[in-house]
């Protein structure tokens, strides 16, 4: 999902977890993996600066990345994606939280 967003507005993380990658992804630009347990991550993507290095533990709404147009976007956007047990899963529940 690409989320439209002005550039350098912080990314939050959707809830605790720990960060597994904070570093640049072909076609995601400069992207922050937290894993959430359970087989659960969530990616935030296009990203112009990471605040978090891997293996920091974060809080949900903690700020850990800020907005860019890194992986090739034209405008400023986060991609957000969550993936359970591997695969990719409708992020939406998750955004309600």
């Amino acid at each position: 999902m690409v989320i439209a967003a002005s550039e350098g507005s912080e990314v939050k993380a959707i809830a605790d977890g720990r960060v597994l990658l904070a570093d640049w992804l072909q076609g995601y630009g400069l992207v922050v993996v937290v894993e959430h347990g359970k087989g659960d991550m969530s990616l935030y993507g296009y990203n112009q600066s990471a605040l978090v290095n891997v293996g920091a533990q974060v809080r949900a709404g903690q700020p850990i990345a800020l907005v860019g147009n890194s992986g090739g976007q034209g405008q400023p956007a986060l991609y957000f994606e969550i993936r359970r047990q591997g695969q990719a899963v409708n992020p939406l529940p998750w955004l309600g939280r």
